[in-house]
């Protein structure tokens, strides 16, 4: 195993162990019928090439090191969807009450919304991984975010990556329009907030039953036949 692949494997467990932990919570609720505040969960590893373009930006060595690990926080990265703004405040207050990690730092950019129109809240972790070598604690960060801002933040990613930071002002004006087109999409539906969880339960319930009721009936019809 190269030097990058031990340096890399404490953050991809991390990783896999956050996302079980956090959509466990998602299940407690459903199993409690109660409305998860949480939709889905994805993480990732920064891949190499983004830590080396990251410790050129920072003027670092790129080589692995305490210091690269201390100054580079989102090496392992998980991404909590919600489908409400509010639902982002009851994930963030569920964080703070876990006991298996430890919040550093938060970092609100849906009050203090970026230039761009950015909008997301991210939460820099410090998380133990048990090794074979014994604990280690590493930094994660947990960005925390609605669909619509999740969207709007995957298309700014890919026109970012595409003019390498300087957008066509053009471009950026239209990516802010966007922003606060989505942010205004993500109020509108908070206030028909119960009907939307009212509509989603009754879809569930029914379609439980209506899986009930056809395998019910083609348990009847294995009985007829046979």
């Amino acid at each position: 195993m190269g030097q990058w692949d031990r340096f890399l494997q404490p953050y991809k467990q991390a990783v896999d162990e956050l996302k079980i932990k956090l959509k466990g919570i998602r299940t407690q609720f459903q199993k409690t019928n109660q409305t998860s505040p949480i939709e889905f969960v994805t993480g990732r590893v920064k891949p190499l090439a983004s830590i080396y373009d990251k410790s050129l930006e920072k003027g670092m060595v790129f080589e692995p090191s305490t210091k690269l690990a201390h100054e580079l926080q989102d090496i392992a990265g998980v991404r909590i969807m919600c489908q409400f703004v509010d639902d982002i405040h009851t994930v963030i207050e569920l964080l703070r009450q876990r006991h298996d990690l430890k919040i550093i730092e938060e970092k609100d950019y849906i009050t203090n919304v970026k230039a761009s129109g950015y909008r997301s809240y991210h939460v820099i972790v410090e998380y133990p991984v048990a090794t074979i070598e014994g604990e280690i604690k590493i930094l994660a960060e947990i960005q925390i975010r609605t669909l619509a801002m999740n969207f709007w933040a995957s298309i700014e990613h890919s026109l970012n990556y595409k003019y390498k930071g300087e957008f066509p002002e053009e471009i950026m004006k239209r990516l802010q329009f966007a922003a606060e087109a989505a942010f205004r999409l993500d109020e509108e539906m908070s206030l028909i907030r119960n009907e939307i969880h009212d509509a989603q339960k009754y879809f569930t319930e029914n379609k439980e039953l209506t899986s009930t009721i056809v395998q019910s009936d083609l348990g009847k019809g294995e009985h007829t036949d046979s």
